[in-house]
């Protein structure tokens, strides 16, 4: 299979697993050692200005921490959207990618449009995504920059699936539990 890096896995209605139930992940990185990303669409209570007030410079007042994955659920990860995108340690999708560890946040303010914190990632060992994939559990959709940073977390799941169109348009407009309708 082809490396996935740079695209979402939109979690189907049957994946039911709480960690990633209607979940968006954007993979990082995806190889013969297995798959690592971050959960977009999962904004914690925990504002970044009191979760890491050294970070709080960097995003717009009231920014909330994402729950990136239930990987090292402790990690701080930071994405950002780079004006000089040889500045990430990595990029995932056009000039959007990762903050080094080492980073001066004093001075990548002025690198950075935009930015988003995450506690913890989403990660897979050697052939789990590929099992999950042939389960149907995921939905593969080009990643967008914006999707990054898109500013209603809840509405992330049903916004890529209209997006992707077709079949898919009428699952993103499926109730929580369809059981209720």
């Amino acid at each position: 299979m082809d490396s996935l890096r740079g695209n979402l896995l939109v979690a189907s209605p049957s994946l039911l697993d709480p960690n990633f139930r209607r979940s968006v992940v954007l993979i990082a990185e995806h190889g013969e050692e297995g798959a690592m990303g971050v959960v977009l669409n999962r904004e914690s209570e925990l504002e970044v200005g009191d979760a890491a007030p050294s970070l709080a410079d960097l995003v717009d007042p009231g920014e909330r921490v994402h729950s990136g994955g239930p990987v090292q659920p402790t990690a701080v990860v930071i994405m950002a959207e780079f004006d000089d995108p040889g500045a990430a340690a990595t990029l995932v999708v056009d000039d959007v990618g990762f903050v080094a560890a080492e980073a001066d946040f004093d001075a990548l303010g002025q690198a950075v449009r935009r930015v988003r914190v995450f506690a913890g990632l989403a990660g897979w060992a050697p052939g789990q995504l590929e099992s999950e994939l042939e389960r149907d559990d995921w939905i593969i959709e080009p990643a967008l920059a914006d999707d990054v940073f898109h500013d209603d977390a809840d509405a992330l799941w049903s916004d890529v699936l209209e997006r992707k169109g077709g079949q898919f348009a009428l699952v993103a407009r499926m109730p929580d539990d369809p059981s209720l309708n």
